[in-house]
């Protein structure tokens, strides 16, 4: 399995966990709008995620094959996020625009923390 694989596994579990808490505080708390946001963002944020790893894979077979690449599919990942944005814009009732961004960002978060960690600790 390629080492982005296994990143990809860790950062799902660790994305997964995070929206257990969303779930937890959106059921417990009075901030509703705001842990939908962050739902309705880190679930968009995830497909990103999953998006992004799966054109790696792609760029990485045809590199390997001595094929050209056209991109890593930014763009389909920018509709993703303005997708999510006009879910959020037409229904500001129950999400909230902030929480909604925040949660977009949560797959880059976790990227970054996961790369800090195994950089400093297991890879010593």
């Amino acid at each position: 399995m390629p080492d982005f694989r296994v990143m990809y596994n860790r950062q799902r579990k660790w994305i997964f966990y995070l929206l257990s808490i969303y779930v937890l505080g959106w059921g417990f708390t009075s901030y509703q709008t705001i842990f939908l946001g962050l739902i309705l963002g880190t679930c968009f944020g995830f497909l990103n995620l999953w998006l992004l790893v799966r054109k790696t894979e792609d760029f990485d077979k045809k590199v390997s094959r001595g094929k050209k690449v056209r991109s890593l599919g930014s763009l389909s990942r920018m509709a993703v996020g303005g997708i999510a944005a006009l879910i959020a814009l037409r229904y500001p009732e129950y999400f909230n625009v902030m929480g909604l961004v925040i949660g977009l960002m949560t797959s880059y978060i976790v990227i970054m923390i996961d790369y800090f960690y195994h950089a400093l600790h297991v890879h010593k």
